[in-house]
């Protein structure tokens, strides 16, 4: 591996953008390849044959483009498929499950932890298991809130619709005394101000980008794999659906963060040497 190599970064939709632009914002130097497997978005409600299926499917692809490091940005693919995905490839694979609960542990002050997430996410308890590994005595609420990943996909971010359907998604959550809440989606923070507005303020909201591009750049420390180039990244975005609407994605969330200053992003339109879907 060489240091000049790009981060491949998956997620199945838009959402994982989210751990993107921390990336990108963390390591400026560090050029990223990001596929949304938005065609076939969300994972969520899949089997977990599925997720693991497509998951190889994608990473395959981003591996064969040379990528350095693999980083799943998708809460359901680590939690159904991150073992069999670092078996799978001669490079670090990441995901976003482990940092985040770490995140989760760090911030809260009474160890009454929620975390919400896709079906497959919730059922797999990998958060919960996460989360005691570090705090045994922990106590953590799980909740599947399979309606707002297709708002996000929507670009639905905001509005008295949005607002409505948080409010109903999250209202198991809101009677708990919650201390802190794990957006265990990555599409989760696109609504985090709608998510936190729901909660109250008196909850904290837990990403796991900020803590997963922290991890980025530890591994890649210890390998000496920093990217110590003077001229700015090049990044480039990939996707199995609709083009327009990931430059839409791009544009409305990397711009706001700041991740494109100084940069170039490429949106590659030619699927020749895309996975087959």
């Amino acid at each position: 591996m060489r240091s000049d190599q790009p981060i491949g970064v998956f997620d199945s939709g838009i959402g994982g953008l989210t751990v993107a632009a921390a990336i990108a914002e963390a390591l400026p130097n560090e050029r990223i390849f990001y596929f949304g497997d938005t065609a076939r978005c969300p994972y969520g409600d899949r089997s977990v044959d599925e997720v693991v299926s497509f998951s190889r499917q994608v990473l395959d692809f981003l591996y064969a483009l040379g990528v350095k490091m693999l980083v799943v940005a998708c809460n359901t693919a680590t939690a159904a498929a991150l073992p069999a995905l670092r078996s799978r490839y001669p490079v670090p694979v990441l995901g976003v499950v482990e940092p985040g609960a770490r995140a989760a542990v760090a911030a809260s002050s009474r160890g009454r932890i929620g975390v919400i997430g896709t079906a497959v996410t919730i059922r797999s308890g990998a958060y919960e298991q996460s989360i005691k590994n570090i705090m045994p005595d922990a106590q953590v609420w799980s909740l599947a809130c399979p309606s707002l990943v297709p708002l996000v996909e929507r670009g639905e971010w905001s509005g008295q619709a949005v607002e409505e359907e948080v409010r109903r998604a999250l209202a198991p959550l809101r009677w708990v005394d919650l201390d802190t809440l794990i957006l265990g989606c990555t599409h989760y923070p696109l609504l985090q101000g709608v998510i936190q507005r729901a909660m109250g303020n008196g909850v904290r909201l837990i990403s796991s980008a900020e803590e997963t591009s922290r991890e980025v750049g530890r591994v890649l420390a210890s390998l000496c794999l920093l990217r110590r180039a003077t001229e700015p990244p090049v990044h480039r975005l990939f996707t199995s659906g609709d083009p327009e609407r990931m430059a839409v994605a791009a544009q409305r969330w990397l711009s706001v963060h700041h991740a494109l200053e100084g940069a170039r992003v490429e949106l590659v339109a030619d699927w020749a040497a895309a996975p087959t879907l």
